[in-house]
């Protein structure tokens, strides 16, 4: 079966994209998205499947993740994996076994989209409650430390692999009664410079952070109740920047903090 199978979101947000890679550019790279049941980690499996990619599919709820999976095979000849997983409660012996998982499913993975995150209470400093701070900074910072530093084997074996972590304005510059989901943003930022600096000479893994901008998604929806959705830029209308995050032609790309709303499109160097 092609790739590009029918996909209308896809289609109606391709024309909003910059870049237009090859149908076929993650043909047979093997990519975990975490977060892939809901909002732009679903969009961005359906999209990696469609170009090619054995998708990974990390998720809290089952059904949402079976909603992916069925839609992806229905329509591409790839090997989605299915990963229930919730992050909230992920440890040393659960990330290792995900890993040990993977090595004996793949050998190898090309990528990892770090997307799933809690948005957490909008509120000052001074009213946050210590369980939800905490709840949040073990899905947006700590899980994405176990995973990245567990995977990193694997990401090593493929000789090229990218790793992308979700930022978000807030993790740039800091606004009032975001409190632990920007705090956590700003960590995801730290942990991609540590990390791309780390690996820069081996040339095999890049990392960079990617803030995909104000997105119709279910968290964006809980953070602006009184925002119009339609007015609100689509998951598809961003895949452009992720599939070329995830293709060999980033492979010069490291240490970058991008946003998806100003991307002028793919550089040289």
């Amino acid at each position: 079966m092609p790739a590009n199978p029918d996909y209308p979101e896809l289609t109606a947000g391709r024309e909003h994209w910059r870049y237009l890679p090859d149908p076929d550019c993650l043909k047979d790279r093997v990519i975990l998205v975490t977060g892939a049941g809901d909002g732009i980690g679903r969009a961005a499996a359906k999209t990696f499947a469609c170009h090619g990619a054995h998708v990974i599919l990390l998720g809290r709820t089952r059904e949402k993740l079976e909603a992916v999976f069925d839609w992806i095979t229905a329509r591409t000849d790839t090997r989605p994996v299915i990963v229930p997983c919730d992050l909230e409660a992920l440890n040393d012996e659960a990330s290792q076994a995900l890993v040990a998982a993977i090595d004996g499913e793949f050998g190898q993975l090309h990528g990892v989209l770090h997307n799933a995150s809690l948005l957490g209470l909008r509120v000052p400093i001074a009213h946050y409650d210590t369980h939800q701070w905490a709840r949040v900074m073990q899905v947006n910072v700590n899980a994405q430390f176990l995973l990245t530093r567990d995977l990193l084997g694997l990401l090593e074996a493929s000789g090229d692999a990218s790793v992308v972590f979700t930022s978000s304005s807030v993790g740039r510059q800091g606004r009032a009664y975001w409190g632990a989901y920007a705090v956590s943003k700003f960590a995801t930022e730290g942990l991609c410079q540590v990390l791309a600096d780390e690996h820069e000479h081996a040339g095999m893994i890049r990392f960079n952070s990617l803030n995909p901008g104000a997105t119709r998604t279910g968290m964006r929806a809980a953070a602006y109740p009184a925002e119009n959705p339609a007015q609100v830029a689509t998951a598809e209308s961003r895949m452009d920047i992720y599939l070329y995050l995830f293709e060999a032609a980033s492979r010069h790309v490291n240490g970058a903090a991008l946003d998806a709303r100003d991307w002028p499109g793919p550089t040289d160097s």
